[in-house]
């Protein structure tokens, strides 16, 4: 009996399982760290490039378009090189992209290497959530929340290291060059327990595909495209605008400007890492619902109240509301077929990349109070959508 308590670490250690579940979430984590990590520069990338509003609503658009360019582009690359292998190359590819926009001498350049960014966002985004989905169909345990719960760890933690080198300096391209080395170590500790590619997933594939060719997406496939859209314009421009919100309208200093990130990405932590006990309890449909609701109301108070505190209270209710929508919509999309999971995974990219610049444009001709009471009008239509969906019954 004791021998068998002292050894009871060493094969929990040695669990394959957790071991590439980890090394998936250094995946998930570095997506989200490399994303906030410009995001979180923002402002200074703006004054450096001496930026409208517009004209950074245009840069974001930039990886929107890339992220659409490549859908086709994916299947393609996932087939040749696998989802482990593409994953690897696509976080290396940001690390460069990553100092190549810190030390872009003017605005075509930047529009180029965003552009490029999406593209990378977009295979990275898809070889990722392949992985994640081979993890839980080999060992038929459910682990898709919390991995999402590391891509919000890896906002936060890019949150806190821009907060900790704005007050150290004002160079953009320190900050990128030590981020480039958090990416590399992350893709380096991943490497050796990713996954091989699902064989049984691949048949299945070919299976479906001699059976019948292309067919109209279902009216609930279309309802969780939307849910998945809205829901990721809501999280993707809080962390793009949150910051330049914070310094612009909220007036808050250099050092806590970026701490709007980080609370929203805290929040969207802990709240993914409870998400499947909340789902167990009350259903998916009850959670995406009350979530989004809540998140709309949130960022709405703080519009409305202006200020520092306000703002940080309503981030965080966005960060909350939002966090279970993603995993839920990703599980519920996977029961309806692959076709089902690769366009509703491809709407969530979009909205991640495509939804920010919108809210600059709305911010240039308005204002960015008005640029994120878009966002939050976008986490009601969440609300709708997660009404039409027809989720899994809660079990018991």
């Amino acid at each position: 009996m004791s021998v068998s308590r002292v050894h009871e670490p060493s094969v929990r250690a040695h669990d394959p399982f957790l071991r590439a579940q980890l090394a998936i979430a250094a995946l998930f984590c570095s997506l989200g760290f490399q994303y906030a990590t410009w995001a979180a520069r923002i402002p200074a990338i703006k004054a450096d490039l001496d930026l409208t509003a517009a004209e950074v609503g245009v840069l974001l658009m930039a990886a929107g378009i890339g992220a659409v360019a490549s859908f086709p582009l994916v299947p393609v690359l996932m087939k040749r090189l696998g989802s482990a292998r593409l994953a690897l190359l696509s976080t290396l590819g940001l690390t460069l992209l990553l100092l190549a926009l810190a030390a872009a001498p003017n605005y075509p350049v930047a529009l180029l290497v965003m552009c490029a960014d999406g593209v990378l966002v977009g295979c990275l985004n898809v070889a990722m959530n392949a992985q994640g989905a081979a993890l839980e169909a080999r060992y038929e345990r459910n682990t898709m929340a919390r991995l999402h719960a590391t891509f919000s760890a890896g906002s936060l933690l890019a949150a806190l290291l821009a907060s900790g080198m704005n007050a150290a300096t004002s160079s953009v391209a320190t900050h990128f060059g030590v981020a480039a080395v958090v990416l590399v170590l992350l893709a380096a500790g991943a490497r050796p327990c990713l996954l091989a590619e699902d064989a049984r997933a691949e048949e299945k594939e070919k299976e479906e595909k001699s059976r019948s060719r292309w067919t109209l997406p279902s009216r609930m496939t279309l309802w969780m495209c939307l849910a998945m859209a809205f829901g990721t314009v809501t999280e993707g421009s809080m962390n793009d605008w949150s910051a330049l919100y914070m310094k612009d309208v909220a007036k808050a200093s250099a050092e806590l400007a970026p701490l709007g990130i980080a609370v929203v990405a805290g929040m969207m932590v802990v709240a993914r890492l409870f998400a499947d006990g909340w789902r167990s309890r009350w259903g998916d449909g009850r959670v995406v619902v009350l979530g989004s609701a809540l998140a709309a109301a949130g960022l709405a108070f703080a519009l409305v109240s202006g200020g520092v505190v306000p703002a940080l209270v309503g981030f965080a209710c966005v960060g909350l509301g939002c966090a279970a929508v993603t995993p839920c919509v990703y599980v519920a999309a996977a029961k309806q077929g692959s076709d089902a999971l690769a366009l509703v995974a491809a709407m969530g990219t979009t909205g991640l990349l495509a939804g920010p610049p919108f809210i600059g444009f709305v911010a240039n001709s308005s204002s960015l109070v008005w640029g994120l009471g878009v966002v939050a009008a976008a986490a009601l239509v969440v609300t709708l959508c997660g009404t039409q969906i027809r989720w899994t019954p809660v079990s018991g």
